[in-house]
């Protein structure tokens, strides 16, 4: 009933426990981005259809995904290689999208962050994702930390996925997410100069928790110091500090990749860098089509 897409590029230590969480699934499709490790071989010796396309940005790249013509089955999950499904959840999505009426569209799944052993339970900014789809249903839109678009309705799953960001070393996660930083103050430099759609109101009154969230984010780049301004809300708005020297960490982690993304954004105005297309092609959003019962 449901077809699984694992995202990966260099996937090598994290995809063969990612595979196994999903071992109930006749349908697994490891969706690569040309890896240069063992990570293709690893998803071939399990069982898992293999597609190779280079990556441009993470909506567009999801859109390919859900395109592809060997998919089996009308919902489809995604995962990314350092996350786990677990039992729990498995249980209750095959329940959910045999019962699910014609109008849902998609299904938002709890996930728990996990960093030095620990459960970020209170540190965890958003622990919602829309991740299992109807085919047709959706799209992604912004080319970073992107949004998904849903026609039809969301509902809510309340069993958890596992996810373990710092799998490979902190110092795998410091270069990603310098990767990413470059991607937002991107995406923030287009929001500075008017090139996206953005609207207060949206950002707290629209029906839909993704279209707020996308809102929200272009309300938050308008901010002046932003980094103290995350780093507050972690620790004693969302209660970092609950979750010990793990959470503190983890907020001190977030507020320094907010940091970059300040900084970032100043040296391209500086420089009067362009925008790259494949960010631009999937910022601006579209009128709203996703409504949450």
């Amino acid at each position: 009933m449901i077809s699984v897409i694992i995202l990966t590029l260099n996937e090598a230590q994290d995809l063969a426990g990612c595979l196994t969480s999903v071992n109930w699934c006749d349908d697994v499709h490891v969706f690569d981005s040309f890896s240069s490790d063992t990570t293709v071989e690893i998803a071939t010796t399990s069982g898992a259809r293999v597609v190779q396309r280079r990556f441009d940005n993470y909506a567009s790249h999801r859109n390919a995904a859900l395109e592809l013509q060997t998919l089996r089955h009308k919902w489809v999950l995604f995962l990314d290689a350092d996350e786990r499904m677990t039992e729990g959840l498995h249980r209750e999505m095959h329940e959910a999208v045999e019962h699910a009426a014609p109008e849902v569209g998609a299904f938002r799944l709890r996930r728990r962050d996990y960093f030095m052993g620990r459960w970020l339970k209170h540190a965890q900014i958003s622990p919602f994702y829309v991740r299992l789809l109807r085919r047709g249903a959706a799209r992604y839109e912004r080319g970073i930390n992107e949004v998904a678009r849903v026609h039809g309705r969301i509902h809510d799953l309340q069993h958890h996925f596992d996810h373990f960001p710092f799998s490979k070393g902190l110092a795998h996660w410091v270069d990603k997410h310098n990767r990413y930083s470059t991607m937002e103050a991107h995406c923030a430099l287009a929001t500075q100069r008017g090139d996206v759609s953005f609207s207060p109101w949206r950002a707290f009154f629209a029906r839909d928790f993704n279209e707020r969230r996308f809102h929200q984010k272009e309300l938050f780049y308008r901010l002046p110091a932003r980094p103290l301004i995350k780093l507050f809300y972690m620790l004693m708005v969302r209660g970092a500090i609950l979750d010990g020297r793990p959470g503190i960490r983890y907020a001190l982690l977030q507020a320094a990749y907010e940091w970059l993304i300040v900084l970032k954004s100043q040296e391209m105005v500086d420089q009067g860098s362009a925008i790259p297309r494949s960010i631009t092609a999937n910022l601006q959003p579209r009128p709203t089509m996703a409504a949450r019962e």
